[in-house]
């Protein structure tokens, strides 16, 4: 399902015109230009559930999947203290950019595995703030986002290279290793429910 929204038009022209460019260290390059260019101009307005939080879960509403490139916008919306697991995006490139609010990213470094266990180092820590954007390219995937605030709702808008249904979360076992667990996303209401 897409959603309309102000400005929609002008940045799927952009992710668009991003996605095309083929070489993936430049698309996403000019992703995170458009993102950021679409949240300090003002001329993107994302529609108004985005800003609704879930008691229960962080929110993901899906804004846009296009039919000819393939890629999918997905609005998180991140209630006070709501954050991920290490989780990694399945192989797939994403762009990150922060709408409202501020979000604690942590990067990992996947130092050794076996089929299931996996030992990491955390690799940098980032407050990303609003109108910030970020990137991630496999194999360099690896991460946790959370809402540092205790009061204030923030929302991130997420563009996948494909439709992302599903991820591998890792779960502590001891020290710096954790299991890989599979994980189905599902979308929350009106157009995206979290793992």
């Amino acid at each position: 399902m897409n959603i309309e929204f102000a400005g929609r038009e002008r940045l799927i022209h952009d992710l668009d015109a991003a996605v095309r460019n083929g070489d993936p260290a430049n698309a996403m390059r000019a992703m995170r230009s458009a993102l950021c260019d679409a949240i300090h101009s003002g001329d993107v307005r994302m529609p108004d559930c985005v800003f609704e939080g879930c008691a229960e879960h962080y929110a993901r509403r899906e804004l846009y999947r296009s039919p000819e490139l393939g890629y999918c916008m997905i609005a998180m919306t991140w209630s006070p203290g709501q954050g991920t697991p290490i989780h990694d995006h399945s192989g797939m490139w994403c762009v990150e950019g922060v709408w409202r609010g501020a979000l604690e990213v942590v990067q990992y470094e996947l130092m050794e595995h076996d089929e299931t266990r996996y030992r990491f180092r955390p690799a940098g820590t980032m407050q990303a703030s609003a109108g910030s954007a970020g990137s991630l390219i496999p194999p360099h995937e690896h991460h946790s986002i959370r809402n540092a605030s205790d009061t204030d709702i923030a929302v991130s808008v997420h563009v996948y290279q494909g439709r992302m249904s599903r991820c591998n979360v890792f779960e502590s076992e001891h020290g710096d290793w954790y299991l890989r667990q599979p994980r189905i996303l599902n979308l929350d209401e009106p157009a995206a429910v979290a793992y």
